[in-house]
């Protein structure tokens, strides 16, 4: 006789395989997708010529990397114009000087200098980003954070993937090899947890859109109300993707990751950003909270054993490890395809760094559930249900 308890683990069941076609399709897009040259060898000739692109950095402040990674956008072999266009919101900044240092050394390419912000909405990236919206020239507008660093081909390859009906063009993120267990554990969470998600996502149609490093069409951005539109939210990635879907436009990622090349890493500071950010897909996705914990290797593994038991009557303990063990070596194998090439640690380094993020990650995300406020450099935020954000404090006292 079929009980209630048997109809629940059988749904149990069923979604702890829902999980595993997870991870073979991240794992098989993953291979098709990323690393990869669009339209044959990005130097053949194309039907129409490259697009002209211009791109937006938001500077804040200096890290010891911020010189060296500012620099390859000046040194990108693309076949069309670019301009870079950097935006710094208070004129005593010392990314000032790191900006003129690098216009001196390469006069050859087109640059501008944006001082003072604007006061467009409550999202301080926005407001520092539109002086340089009102000045862009060019087809193509693209954001790019500035800890990311770029290949010489990079924006070859994502203007690659901006085919007749894609609007907007972003990259899964990613990190570029540092050293030390921070690095990898930064490392490990991107190339396991975050991509798995990111790349089904994108297969699927899903809005999974990260503002880090994107491109979209400026007419359409235009048409949307321009980027001032977007002010009114913190995750204003999200809900830009989400206007470009909903006037018809697809969405697709590059097949190259964005690298991620901060010059400050350390695991307190990368786990309030992972906090923040569950905040951010609580308030805009409700049914996160509880699909999100039920997305976990060690949750979903103790429901899935229990389950395993009580219609099959397995041992929970070795079902339990053995599932743990896939889980590990599935995304072992994803991390090393998202790489390609050597991983900069070792197994053991690798085990350690998964099994931190695995114990924590719950515990991460109860803690958002719990105090929702944003804090966000020297500011509070609140979400409303929907994501439109509003300012609690504009100072903390530390």
């Amino acid at each position: 006789m079929i009980t209630v308890v048997h109809c629940l683990a059988i749904g149990i069941l069923v979604f702890w395989c829902g999980k595993w076609l997870v991870h073979a399709m991240a794992i098989t897009y993953g291979k098709l997708k990323l690393h990869k040259k669009t339209n044959g060898v990005t130097n053949q000739p194309r039907e129409t010529p490259y697009p002209t692109v211009s791109i937006l950095k938001p500077l804040m402040g200096v890290d010891p990397n911020l010189a060296s990674n500012l620099e390859t956008f000046f040194l990108m072999d693309y076949p069309s114009q670019y301009e870079l266009l950097f935006c710094i919101e208070c004129p005593d900044d010392p990314a000032i000087d790191v900006v003129n240092r690098l216009r001196e050394k390469y006069p050859n390419i087109e640059t501008s200098l944006l001082l003072g912000g604007s006061d467009v909405g409550v999202n301080p990236k926005v407001n520092n980003l539109y002086p340089g919206y009102l000045v862009a020239r060019y087809e193509l507008i693209m954001i790019s954070d500035a800890g990311i660093r770029m290949k010489t081909d990079t924006l070859t390859d994502m203007v690659n993937h901006m085919t007749e009906r894609v609007g907007l063009v972003h990259q899964m993120p990613f990190v570029c090899d540092r050293e030390g267990f921070a690095a990898a554990f930064e490392k490990i969470y991107f190339g396991t947890v975050q991509s798995r998600i990111y790349l089904c996502a994108d297969l699927l149609g899903i809005n999974c859109h990260t503002g880090m490093s994107c491109m979209m069409r400026k007419d359409v951005l235009d048409e949307l109300g321009g980027i001032q539109a977007f002010g009114c939210y913190l995750a204003e990635d999200f809900f830009l993707a989400k206007g470009f879907h909903d006037a018809g436009w697809k969405l697709s990622i590059s097949s190259q990751p964005a690298w991620q090349n901060s010059g400050i890493c350390d695991i307190s500071s990368f786990q309030a950003r992972l906090t923040r950010w569950a905040k951010l897909r609580v308030a805009m996705v409700p049914g996160t909270i509880l699909l999100e914990p039920l997305s976990e290797c060690v949750i979903v593994g103790m429901f899935a054993c229990w389950a395993a038991k009580i219609l099959f009557r397995w041992n929970p303990l070795v079902f339990f490890l053995i599932h743990t063990l896939f889980w590990f070596l599935s995304d072992w194998v994803l991390l090393s395809i998202i790489q390609n090439g050597s991983l900069p640690f070792n197994k053991f380094t690798f085990f350690v760094g998964w099994a931190f993020r695995e114990l924590s990650g719950p515990y991460l995300f109860f803690n958002a559930l719990w105090n929702p406020a944003i804090r966000w450099r020297t500011r509070v935020y609140k979400l409303a249900w929907g994501g439109v954000a509003y300012e609690l404090t504009s100072q903390i006292k530390s």
